[in-house]
């Protein structure tokens, strides 16, 4: 029997208007149009707007900002000429100050409505560079052969399509103001429309470029990619396939690091390395947290997620012993020969999946030991499988680095609720100015 297609639903061209509620996780305005809900890029709460519909769907409809009516107090004139079509930001036309009270709002009611906890204490922000802060990133290229031109950047708003951009004022300068440049790089290449992506990473003294070739590069081309990170004081790699074909044609030995002067420590990284984008949030995060910590000298802490060592080699310094664990076993070797660079020999590590299960976790050397406090840094799925196993450890102390506030709302409702702990205190860190994504720092102690 033949199935009946499916009609897609045919959207409204005229504008309408509506009055912008309040701001949805993403940034988005959310108005009600006949009681469904609608999210409006580009508008802000208490706003009346008008709006065309991009996609109507069963939960809800969602819509482009047409022509602002009434505006908010709160917005502003964005920054960057490519705002209106380029998708890297979303918040720009939000004070800086409103952003950090939305991140703020959007983390406390995730606390509170997902997780069912409040902290006793509100933090004050951490708050940096809202220009030019971002230090890695993947940026597409593409020759468009209709247009004779090449464009490199970040995919468009709204659809899949590379936006048309000279510069961009979040990324690093390194990068940020040379976009025309790549772009007149890749033109003049034999190989131009085989170029589909720079990988971007910024180090305290030096920017490396990863540039992606499908196809072999020709010597004229290989030697033009030279010339040009000569020219531009860029370290430069080449990846012909995987991520595990990536090596380095310029210098002989290049060198990417960042520094936390006021712990004494220097962390190498490799430029596909994770790292914390935005460095002036970085280097008073990792002091805030040590200090949360409250550590005498004495205390044996567990660092999980610990990447190349961010926090683990400053938490070495006031601590007796740090264990961090990581699940990428490179990023476990760097991090490991690090700290031997720094002089820090009370650290040890282990390559583990902190996601894994029950069964493999508990055969784990390090979780049958002891620790005073536990940091621990994760991504965006949250910690839920080894806040499980916390009650044995014991820690009279825990904080807890977020990168999203439902995750760390569900994993604070479990430390409070079944493992005994009272969250002491939370608070945003703007770790990215002009997006929507909300960075959050709390600490949880034992009752």
């Amino acid at each position: 029997m033949a199935r009946r297609r499916s009609r897609k639903q045919k959207l409204p061209q005229e504008p309408v208007q509506a009055e912008i509620e309040s701001l949805s996780h993403e940034g988005r305005g959310v108005a009600h149009i006949d009681g469904k809900a609608v999210f409006i890029s580009g508008a802000l709460a208490g706003e009346k707007v008008t709006f065309i519909y991009s996609s109507k769907r069963r939960s809800h409809d969602e819509g482009k900002i047409e022509e602002v009516l009434e505006a908010s107090p709160d917005r502003v004139e964005p920054k960057c000429q490519h705002y209106e079509i380029c998708g890297g930001c979303s918040l720009q036309h939000l004070s800086s100050e409103a952003q950090i009270q939305y991140k703020q709002k959007s983390m406390l009611e995730s606390l509170k409505h997902l997780g069912d906890v409040e902290p006793q204490e509100v933090f004050d922000a951490i708050r940096g560079d809202s220009w030019g802060y971002r230090r890695k990133a993947r940026l597409g290229a593409k020759f468009v052969f209709k247009k004779d031109k090449v464009l490199v950047g970040f995919r468009e708003r709204h659809g899949g399509f590379l936006a048309d951009m000279q510069s961009c004022e979040v990324l690093h300068e390194s990068v940020g103001k040379k976009l025309e440049a790549f772009q007149k790089m890749i033109y003049e290449m034999d190989s131009r429309d085989s170029t589909p992506q720079i990988e971007v990473a910024v180090g305290d003294e030096a920017t490396a470029l990863i540039i992606r070739h499908l196809k072999p590069l020709s010597e004229g081309d290989q030697q033009k990619w030279l010339d040009f990170a000569k020219e531009n004081h860029y370290q430069l790699y080449l990846q012909p396939k995987g991520p595990d074909t990536v090596h380095c044609i310029y210098p002989e030995k290049p060198e990417l690091y960042y520094q936390h002067k006021s712990f004494d420590t220097k962390v190498h990284f490799g430029p596909q390395d994770f790292f914390q984008v935005n460095s002036s949030i970085n280097r008073q995060m990792v002091p805030r947290a040590v200090e949360l910590l409250k550590l005498t000298g004495k205390e044996r802490v567990l660092d999980l997620f610990c990447g190349l060592g961010n926090f683990t080699l400053p938490i070495a310094r006031h601590a007796a012993h740090v264990t961090g664990v990581e699940g990428d076993l490179v990023m476990v070797n760097r991090a490991r020969k690090t700290a031997l660079a720094n002089g820090i020999e009370n650290t040890e590590y282990f390559a583990c999946n902190l996601m894994g299960t029950e069964l493999e976790l508990k055969t784990e050397p390090w979780l049958k030991q002891q620790y005073d406090c536990i940091l621990l840094d994760p991504p965006r799925s949250g910690a839920k499988e080894i806040i499980e196993h916390f009650g044995k450890l014991n820690a009279k102390r825990i904080v807890y680095v977020s990168c999203h506030p439902a995750t760390l709302a569900r994993d604070a409702g479990e430390l409070v609720h079944t493992h005994g702990y009272k969250l002491l205190g939370a608070g945003v860190m703007d770790m990215f100015p002009q997006t929507a994504h909300v960075e959050s720092i709390a600490v949880f102690e034992k009752r």
